[in-house]
């Protein structure tokens, strides 16, 4: 991989022990070559999902003053931002100014947005944070990945067949990014019920001023348990595998995805291995095997592959 210097904000949630948030997205944004700044939203014991957790909420003001002093240090030109989990409105509109600014002063920045609202029909963040991130957010980003819920949330139309999808994802690009990949998706698979089905649209201008586009839809085997973490590691691997193929949106989607089947099927097997036999695995035991995946993050084997949709 050729030599980069290429630097990442992200603003996520930072857990003590296991793989959420800004954990589940620094080491392999570094293992694939980025320098990663942290800002932590909270600072949690262990995710939310463990019988017992403790911490500290990030305020909107507090924010602001470690950027302030980013900032008076002159350090804050970046390359990517990425945000994920915030669950408090004036924080989410401090990352917006936070973004606009650093755009400013790099016109090609690039913004990945993971919208994280809820899943499967409840919102788990306050119903305020919506128009937050359907009028001041999404138009800033460049890049994002909501599940089919939150692109249901955001565009007020509901996903029943992949042309509703398409036609939500239009809408999508409409409100201003250039990628939208629908992460995880209810609708039906051609390979039957084990399989989650996502969707990713590209539009890129070339020279002569119009639009090429591609779209793109991978089956992804479900596994029978609770992962927590996978949703931020997706956002992380996407941004770096579009940067590292920054027209080609099917390999950087075979990518990302393969890469969360490797870690993933190693968490799964690790797992049950050490609960035992007709065990359920704890969470403890689920946290994502992260560094024991070093070697597939950095070179994936293709094990999920993308069929295009549409090119043009």
């Amino acid at each position: 991989m050729a030599a980069m210097e290429c630097r990442v904000l992200s603003i996520q949630s930072h857990v003590v022990r296991g793989y959420v948030g800004n954990k589940s997205a620094t080491f392999p944004l570094q293992v694939l070559g980025f320098e990663v700044d942290s800002i932590n939203s909270v600072q949690f014991s262990n995710h939310t999902g463990y019988a017992h957790w403790k911490g500290q909420v990030l305020k909107a003001d507090e924010l602001n003053v470690l950027y302030e002093g980013i900032k008076l240090n002159k350090v804050n030109h970046y390359d990517y931002i990425l945000t994920g989990y915030s669950r408090d409105t004036s924080f989410l509109m401090t990352v917006v100014e936070i973004v606009k600014e650093l755009k400013k002063a790099n016109p090609s920045l690039v913004y990945v947005c993971d919208p994280v609202m809820g899943d499967h029909g409840a919102m788990y963040v306050p119903e305020e944070l919506l128009p937050v991130y359907r009028d001041k957010v999404v138009p800033l980003a460049d890049i994002l990945t909501p599940n089919q819920f939150e692109a249901e949330l955001l565009t007020g139309k509901k996903i029943h067949t992949i042309e509703d999808a398409l036609n939500a994802m239009e809408l999508l690009h409409k409100m201003g990014p250039k990628t939208v990949v629908l992460t995880s998706t209810e609708l039906p698979s051609n390979q039957g019920g084990q399989y989650l089905v996502a969707i990713g649209s590209q539009k890129i201008e070339k020279p002569d001023g119009t639009m090429s586009i591609q779209k793109i839809c991978m089956d992804i085997p479900k596994v029978d348990a609770v992962f927590v973490g996978t949703g931020d590691l997706f956002a992380a691997l996407l941004l770096a595998w579009t940067h590292h193929h920054p027209k080609d949106l099917k390999a950087a989607c075979e990518k990302t995805v393969s890469v969360m089947h490797h870690v993933i099927k190693r968490t799964i097997n690790y797992a049950n291995e050490k609960a035992g036999p007709g065990q359920r695995p704890s969470p403890a035991l689920l946290e994502l095997r992260m560094v024991q995946s070093k070697g597939d993050i950095e070179n994936p084997a293709i094990v999920v592959e993308a069929k295009i949709l549409q090119t043009s």
